[in-house]
């Protein structure tokens, strides 16, 4: 399987609408990948708090429109990264849309874990309920966003619905680069899954951000991994690795706690 995992870099003076235009080109040049990656907010970037209402866009609006029509006319499964989506309600979400080869929509998951404490996406966003997976004909995708890697029940409650491979877009701030690189592989080992994890390049409202996107194996080893520039970080792997893992090192099967308890 073929992964491309696109790190943009998020220019505070490139109009939001020639960004959308760019990154459109550059997943059409993806052609002959399985799976291509955008990182987390990337029209508006992670940290610009007060673009978030301004930005904010219906499920259906101008990104959903120029990623299905770009996933459709490059043949590949795309995880578009999320936008600032408006609710009907009002409320605003930090949510990620992945399209198949044919350009539809194949699932939609508002971020549970909002990161900020007592400010920012925190206090501006609702929080998305249920964890989300995608069935791809290789293998199973199950998706969480940036500070949702903290979280490791989140993780494996996306095993338990099947994921082999763990999808993680991001706008990681530089000064905390190395819990990205280590957590995305605690979640890899712990869950015995892939982790393909895009974060941004560029600097988010004077935030300089981590880049070095990273897939990292079920062994926890690290596949490939990029700087901190903008650039396409491309992988081949093998899908059937997480069963052999799982087969060999079957420590998923000795969980006690967090499962279900038995039906009386």
């Amino acid at each position: 399987m073929r992964a491309s995992l696109i790190q943009i870099a998020v220019d505070e003076d490139e109009p939001v609408g020639v960004r959308r235009r760019r990154v459109a080109a550059l997943v059409r040049e993806q052609a002959g990948a399985d799976l291509v990656v955008l990182p987390e907010l990337w029209t508006t970037g992670a940290f610009a708090f007060e673009e978030f209402g301004g930005a904010a866009e219906p499920l259906k609006g101008p990104t959903y429109e120029a990623m299905a029509e770009a996933a459709g006319a490059a043949g590949v499964w795309l995880h578009a990264g999320s936008v600032p989506e408006r609710d009907p309600d009002g409320t605003l979400y930090n949510t990620s849309l992945v399209f198949t080869p044919a350009g539809d929509l194949a699932a939609a998951y508002r971020k549970i874990h909002r990161f900020g404490f007592d400010r920012g996406e925190a206090v501006l966003m609702g929080a998305g309920r249920e964890p989300v997976t995608v069935r791809l004909p290789q293998l199973t995708l199950g998706l969480a966003t940036c500070y949702d890697l903290r979280f490791p029940e989140l993780f494996r409650a996306l095993v338990d619905a099947g994921a082999g491979a763990l999808v993680v877009p991001a706008g990681w701030p530089e000064r905390r680069r190395a819990h990205w690189t280590l957590l995305a592989r605690a979640r890899a080992v712990e869950d015995q899954a892939f982790v393909l994890a895009c974060g941004t390049a560029g600097s988010h409202a004077g935030v300089p951000q981590a880049g070095h996107s990273i897939v990292v194996d079920p062994w926890g080893e690290v596949l490939a991994e990029a700087g901190r520039d903008e650039e396409v970080l491309t992988v081949e792997f093998d899908p059937g690795a997480v069963a052999r893992t799982r087969e060999d090192f079957p420590a998923l099967k000795d969980r006690v706690l967090g499962l279900a308890p038995p039906r009386r």
